[in-house]
């Protein structure tokens, strides 16, 4: 909920053709006249239309080195660690001295045993493949990186079947110059892969776990990393394979760092089993974040609030049930982030932020996965767009839903709880939608042409900073209960040409459709709160059946579109009863309904009907039963008193423009 403007645009909106959406609605059953257009997703990500998997090819490529695991046969050089010095066997090029072990060509190295207070050192002026086989190695440095590779082409690291290693460094590095280079238990100035099926535990105890100053690849291995900084990061990109993954970090679980080339720092992720706790970000990319497969859990930031509290200053009359509180910046601590793009093509994800879980300071794209997300601030939040294709994303917990300029939902199955907006266009009163807010609203749109969405927001259900359209898909909304919000709340237009939409709430502030809307309408006013759970039905003349529902929430309005409220036809509204039926989310499909209180017979005449116990009824700007408005037509001022002097959810009205 945020202060919005008092008067809004009669008519229809005339969308930017940047922003028009390419989504695979039916127009041959739309009116010529409608405006309705559909949204080119290449124009709000560089995902557009392709497969994630797709451009996950196209961002990262691997060799054959990278998978590599029959070292035996290649000739190795053998190097033994027994503690405070080590030995070796073969033709490869190692010199020992210190304690520091230096690989000086490219060769295959098996390494086993352990080194107390020593280093291996890659340094191959050669520039080739050095690969390098963990096989039952412990290797402790207690001022360096107990690895370091210092000049490669590419250096792999393999982890064989059934081994266990373990890489470990102190609290304080003591450095040749003052570049901080290297930083972490494992780092490689170069190309670093790690593969295998073996196991590798890594203890960074001064900065990070594992860095690649180029690219990182992980193709194999059960890895576990805790880290007093980033868990796991790569500067080009960090792809993974497949691989067991665990991280334990005090910033970021998995970055990718390049932020002067925007080709370059992307996280390309097609399989693995992650597990990251981290004091920031879950995984941050200065790029794109793709994800195509793989089985997630990740904490950021302490995990989501047991209360998600509103944020930011209300316009809401004294005495409804918002408080105003204060919001601090603070260290990002997003469960997935990206700067460019976030896309999702599968997986499994369980995340638990204290800020947004999904963000990107672009688009986020979900076309597949089983998403659940609980958050401290946005469950998915995109600065430019939020596009949903597929998948199923629940929101157990969070400020707002889903947050973006442009919201395009075709398809996947979406549930959503809110403590303020459950899906919001346009950006909130709590500073994160500033930059929502000085772009004109216009520009701003939420389009539905597919899916299933259900939403339970205590502030306004669908709101938007700019229209809504919607041409498919079933969508269900829970709440408000008080007047300050509405469950449907737009500023320009909200074109309805199909679908269908049920959103049952308080009376205050409610909206309805707009009039070039090409399917039908009903709004319900009761002049007393409905009780949550109470049934409501509709049924034609004929006994066939428009809606069963039960709301989640008490309400005392409730609006519906339906392609089977048909001009012209007789209806009748029944209150509570019982049904039969198959429910999910409320909505009961098919079965019998009886014992149900008939509250009002009425026949479809317009686009939109409003009604109350009387039958149908006009609307003022004050709407029926003191609050609500017509689509397109003035919203009434939220300090100014309903005609009737109550607010209709039982609240006392304060005086007029009182602070």
């Amino acid at each position: 909920m945020r202060k919005k403007s008092m008067f809004l645009k009669a008519g229809s909106i005339i969308v930017c053709s940047t922003l028009l959406f390419s989504c695979s609605q039916n127009t041959d059953s739309m009116n010529e006249s409608s405006t309705v257009a559909a949204v080119n997703t290449e124009k709000l990500s560089t995902i557009g239309d392709k497969e994630v998997s797709a451009v996950i090819g196209e961002t990262v490529s691997y060799s054959d080195d990278d998978f590599y695991t029959n070292w035996e046969n290649e000739n190795p050089t053998y190097i033994e660690l027994n503690g405070t010095s080590a030995s070796f066997d073969g033709a490869g090029a190692v010199f020992v001295s210190n304690n520091v072990v230096t690989i000086r060509a490219a060769g295959v190295y098996v390494i086993s045993g352990k080194l107390d207070d020593g280093q291996i050192v890659v340094d191959a002026e050669d520039k080739g493949n050095v690969k390098i086989v963990l096989n039952g190695a412990e290797i402790n440095r207690s001022t360096q990186s107990p690895i370091y590779v210092k000049n490669a082409g590419k250096t792999i690291i393999s982890l064989p079947e059934g081994t266990e290693n373990t890489l470990s460094d102190g609290p304080e590095y003591v450095l040749e110059d003052s570049s901080d280079e290297p930083n972490a238990a494992l780092f490689s100035k170069d190309n670093l892969t790690i593969n295998g099926s073996g196991k590798l535990t890594v203890h960074g105890n001064y900065n990070n776990g594992i860095t690649s100053k180029d690219e990182l690849r992980i193709t194999g291995g059960t890895i576990k990393i805790h880290s007093v900084d980033d868990g796991l990061m790569g500067r080009d990109v960090v792809a993974v394979k497949e691989g067991n993954i665990t991280i334990e970090a005090g910033g970021d679980g998995i970055k990718a760092s390049n932020d002067k080339d925007t080709s370059k720092g992307n996280i390309a992720l097609e399989g693995g089993t992650y597990d990251i706790t981290a004091s920031s970000d879950g995984m941050q990319a200065e790029a794109s974040l793709l994800i195509a497969n793989g089985d997630y859990t990740i904490s950021s930031g302490g995990g989501s609030p047991e209360t998600v509290a509103v944020k930011g200053n209300d316009m809401r009359p004294a005495g409804n049930e918002t408080t105003t509180t204060t919001v601090t910046e603070t260290e990002s601590a997003k469960g997935l982030k990206a700067t460019v793009d976030v896309a999702i093509g599968g997986g499994s994800f369980m995340i638990d932020s204290s800020d947004d879980g999904v963000h990107s300071n672009n688009s986020v794209t979900i076309a597949g996965g089983d998403m659940t997300i609980s958050s401290g601030d946005d469950g998915i939040h995109g600065d430019t767009a939020v596009l949903t294709k597929g998948g199923k994303i629940n929101i157990t917990k969070s400020y707002e839903g889903i947050e973006s300029k442009v919201i395009s939902i075709s398809d996947g199955e979406i549930d959503v709880i809110a403590s303020d907006d459950g899906i919001n266009v346009g950006g909130g009163n709590d500073g994160s939608g500033m930059d929502f807010q000085s772009t004109e609203t216009e520009d701003n749109l939420l389009s539905i042409s597919g899916g299933t969405v259900t939403v339970n927001a205590a502030g306004d259900g669908l709101d938007s900073n700019g229209s809504i359209q919607m041409t498919a898909g079933t969508v269900l909304v829970n709440g408000p209960t008080t007047s300050g919000n509405g469950s449907l709340d737009y500023d320009q237009s909200f074109e309805m040409t199909g679908g269908f939409l049920i959103a049952a709430g308080s009376a205050g502030m409610l909206q309805a459709i707009s009039e070039q809307s090409t399917q039908n309408a009903i709004v319900m006013t009761y002049p007393d709160t409905q009780a949550a759970g109470t049934l409501l039905h509709i049924e034609d003349s004929d006994g066939n059946t428009v809606a069963t529902f039960a709301p989640e929430k008490d309400y005392q309005a409730v609006f519906i579109s339906s392609p089977s409220l048909e001009k012209d036809k007789n209806y009748t509204l029944y209150s509570g009863g019982t049904s039969t039926g198959k429910v999910a989310d409320g909505l009961y499909n098919d079965g019998d309904y009886k014992d149900g209180t008939k509250v009002v017979e009425f026949t479809i005449s317009d686009s939109e009907t409003w009604l109350n116990e009387s039958g149908v009824t006009t609307v003022s700007s004050g709407g029926p039963g003191g609050g609500g408005m017509r689509g397109g037509g003035q919203r009434p001022d939220r300090n100014q008193a309903p005609p009737n002097g109550v607010i209709p959810d039982g609240g006392q009205t304060p005086p007029v423009n009182a602070e």
